[in-house]
């Protein structure tokens, strides 16, 4: 994919990005602002994701992101929120991303439905295993500071998806890279907190 052909489609693309990782942080908080966005006429949704806009979708989103932004502030129930989750975020993430393509043809959906899954994997995984360290800290102070952050990291980026479309790709980019190498920094912590014990264990034995 050349850079022109980038520019071209970069709405569409930013789009299909920004719904794709908005739902691996705040999958209920992405649906209700992109489908108010598009009920209020500020941002026309692709045919395929009308529904959003819908006053039921905009609802039952609303209401679990209002449930999900006390369950994400609380130590350990939001690991567990997160665990539950990875079943509904990856294929949501996947649906909406192929959803923005769904009249470019059977092919290109399927390679958007691929690449917006593996985008929401990446900063589903990302959140989860950073919020399990910080779940390590015996004060829930950085809980919320962290989940706080994660709030405006979705509006902020919703924003820029659809004002700046280019930019958004390249900072989604820049986050893709910067999710890895947090994501190893993370499993290295967590592998030398639970080396004494299993050291311990086999001490013990």
């Amino acid at each position: 994919m050349n850079a022109d052909l980038v520019i071209r489609h970069a709405p569409e693309l930013a789009l299909a990005a920004a719904l794709a990782w908005g739902a691996g942080l705040r999958l209920y908080l992405v649906i209700c602002v992109f489908g108010l966005a598009g009920a209020m006429g500020w941002w026309p949704l692709p045919e395929h994701l009308t529904v959003l806009q819908h006053p039921l979708v905009i609802g039952a989103a609303g209401f679990m992101a209002l449930v999900e932004t006390f369950a994400d502030k609380i130590p350990w129930l939001d690991s567990l929120w997160d665990g539950v989750h990875t079943l509904i975020r990856i294929p949501a993430g996947a649906a909406m991303a192929a959803a923005v393509f769904g009249d470019a043809g059977t092919a290109t959906a399927i390679a958007a439905a691929l690449l917006g899954g593996s985008l929401t994997a990446t900063t589903h995984f990302a959140k989860a295993g950073t919020r399990a360290a910080v779940n390590t800290s015996p004060e829930p102070f950085s809980n919320v500071a962290v989940s706080l952050g994660e709030d405006a990291l979705v509006v902020g980026g919703t924003w820029i998806a659809v004002q700046h479309p280019v930019l958004f790709l390249g900072l989604v980019a820049a986050f893709v890279v910067a999710a890895f190498l947090a994501l190893r920094l993370v499993l290295r912590g967590l592998r030398r907190a639970t080396a004494p014990r299993r050291n311990s264990a086999r001490d013990a034995q």
